[in-house]
C-alpha cells in the first residue's frame, strides 16, 4: 500500500519520503509506484521524462532522519492496534509539532490511536481505498479530540492528490467500510453456504467488478491478516451482520495471508 500511496502524492508533484522497516520493503514499494506509471508509459498517458522527474520526489527510508521537516505522515502499517501505537509513539518525537499524524487504518479508531501522543488534536484517519492508484475516494476520519482545522488541513491535501474525501465520525469502519464490508462479508457467508469453488465464485463476481477481481482475490492482495482483522473487529462492533469466511482464519492460522507471503486463496508464486 505504501507504494501506491506514494504514487500517488508523486505524481502531484508533491514530494515524499517512503519510509519502510527493511531496505528490500522499500525498494519494493518504489518498484510498485514505477511501475504503475510506466504502465501509463505504455499506454500513451505519461512521457518518460515525466514519470522519472515524479519518481525522484520519492526519498526511500528505513529510519526517520528524514521527518524532521514534514508536515503531513501517513502510517500504513497493518491493522493492529499495538503496533498502530508504537509507530504513532514514534512519529509524535520524529516529526516537527505542527505536523498532522495522519492513519490509513479502515477500521480501528482514531482517538484511540491518537492517546499515544501529545498533538491528539493533530492526529486524523486518512483512509484511502484499494487500489490508490486509480480510487478516487478517501475518508478524512476526526476523533474525538481531532481539531476542525486539522480535519480541513487534510481534506486540502486530498483534493490536492486528485482524491475525493468524505468527512466522517470515528465509528468501526467509519461510512464507507462498513457498507462495503457489509456486503463482501454476506458474499463471503454465500460461498461457505453454496460451497462453488472459490475461483469460479470470483471469476463471476469479477466480470462484474470495477477492478475486475472478486472478493476473494482482492482479500489476497490486501493481506489477509489485515482483512481478517477489519472482518472480525466490525462482527464484535456490530455483530451476525458481519460474516468472517472461516477458510480465511483457517489461512491466516497457517501463516498463508495472500500475496505478501505467496499464498492465500490463491498461489501467487506462479
Amino acid at each position: 500500500m505504501g507504494g501506491e500511496i506514494a504514487h500517488v502524492i508523486a505524481s502531484a508533484g508533491i514530494p515524499v519520503v517512503l519510509k519502510d522497516i527493511e531496505p528490500d520493503r522499500v525498494d519494493a514499494g518504489v518498484a510498485r509506484a514505477r511501475s504503475l506509471w510506466q504502465g501509463q508509459i505504455d499506454g500513451g498517458k505519461l512521457e518518460s521524462a515525466e514519470a522519472e522527474r515524479r519518481a525522484d520526489l520519492i526519498t526511500p527510508a528505513t529510519d526517520y532522519a528524514a521527518f524532521g521537516d514534514v508536515d503531513l505522515a501517513i502510517e500504513a502499517v497493518p491493522e493492529r492496534m499495538e503496533l498502530k501505537h508504537a509507530v504513532f509513539s514514534e512519529l509524535d518525537e520524529v516529526t516537527p509539532g505542527h505536523a498532522i499524524l495522519a492513519s490509513n487504518t479502515s477500521a480501528l479508531s482514531i482517538t484511540e490511536i491518537g492517546q499515544v501522543t501529545l498533538r491528539p488534536d493533530k492526529v486524523v484517519g486518512l483512509h484511502f481505498f484499494y487500489p490508490p492508484s486509480s480510487n478516487r475516494l478517501v475518508e478524512v476520519v476526526e476523533g474525538e479530540e481531532t481539531s476542525t482545522d486539522t480535519a480541513q488541513a487534510v481534506v486540502t491535501f486530498a483534493q490536492a492528490i486528485r482524491k475525493l474525501p468524505i468527512r466522517c465520525g470515528d465509528a468501526p469502519g467509519f461510512v464507507v467500510n462498513r457498507v462495503l464490508n457489509a456486503a463482501v462479508t454476506e458474499l463471503w457467508r454465500a460461498q461457505e453456504q453454496t460451497h462453488v469453488a472459490i475461483e469460479e465464485f470470483d471469476r463471476v463476481l469479477g466480470e462484474s467488478s470495477p477492478s475486475g477481481h472478486g472478493p476473494f482475490y482482492v482479500a489476497d492482495v490486501l493481506g489477509l491478516d489485515t482483512v481478517l482483522h477489519v472482518a472480525e473487529h466490525l462482527r464484535a462492533s456490530y455483530g451476525d451482520r458481519f460474516h468472517v469466511h472461516e477458510g480465511m482464519r483457517d489461512l491466516v492460522r497457517r501463516g498463508d495471508l495472500g500475496a505478501k507471503t505467496g499464498r492465500g486463496f490463491y498461489d501467487h508464486r506462479r
